[in-house]
C-alpha cells in the first residue's frame, strides 16, 4: 500500500484517493491541496523542511519547517530553482536533484551544504530527495540541518 506525506504539515497517510493527475486529495489534517507518495513511510524531524518541486526543479511550494530552516518566507521560494535558491552544494557523488527526477530513484541521507537566507556561510546538512511518481512528476526535498556538534561527532567519533 502507498504511503503519502503532506509537504505541509508532516502529516502521513496511506490515503488511496486521487485526482484526475494521478495525485492523491488534499491533507485531511491542515487542508494542503495534495499529498506526496512515497515508496515507504518517512519521517521527518522537526528541524526537516520539506520543499516540493515540479521536475525542472522550481519550488512550487515550501511547507513544513521550510521558513525556520532556510530563513525564506514561501513567496520568496516559489518560483525558484531549488538549487540555486538555497545554495545547496558539496555533494560528494553527483547532483542527487537530477539522479531524483531522472531515475526516478530516491536519494537519502546525502551529505551537503546550504545557505540560508541572511547567512553569509554555507550551512552543513543531510538532504533526502524523493521522487515524484504521479504524472506531474516533480520532487519532494527534505533538507535537515546539522549542528556544530552533529557535525563534530561525524568527524571526531
Amino acid at each position: 500500500m502507498p504511503v503519502f506525506i503532506c509537504p505541509n504539515c508532516a502529516r502521513r497517510s496511506a490515503s488511496s484517493e486521487r485526482n484526475e493527475h494521478g495525485q492523491p486529495v488534499g491533507c485531511a489534517k491542515c487542508g494542503f491541496g495534495f499529498l506526496f507518495e512515497l515508496l515507504e513511510d518517512y519521517y521527518p524531524g522537526p528541524a526537516t523542511a520539506l520543499i516540493v518541486c515540479d521536475k525542472e526543479r522550481r519550488i512550487l511550494a515550501a511547507g513544513h519547517a521550510a521558513t525556520p530552516v532556510t530563513g525564506y518566507q514561501e513567496g520568496d521560494l516559489i518560483g525558484h530553482e531549488i538549487v540555486e535558491r538555497l545554495g545547496i552544494t558539496h555533494f560528494a557523488n553527483g547532483d542527487p536533484v537530477a539522479t531524483a527526477i531522472e531515475w526516478g530513484v530516491r536519494q537519502l541521507g546525502v551529505t551537503c551544504t546550504f545557505r540560508p537566507a541572511g547567512i553569509h556561510e554555507d550551512q552543513p546538512a543531510t538532504a533526502d530527495f524523493f521522487p515524484g511518481y504521479d504524472d506531474d512528476g516533480g520532487l519532494l526535498v527534505a533538507i535537515t540541518p546539522v549542528t556544530r556538534r552533529e557535525s563534530d561527532e561525524t568527524t571526531h567519533p
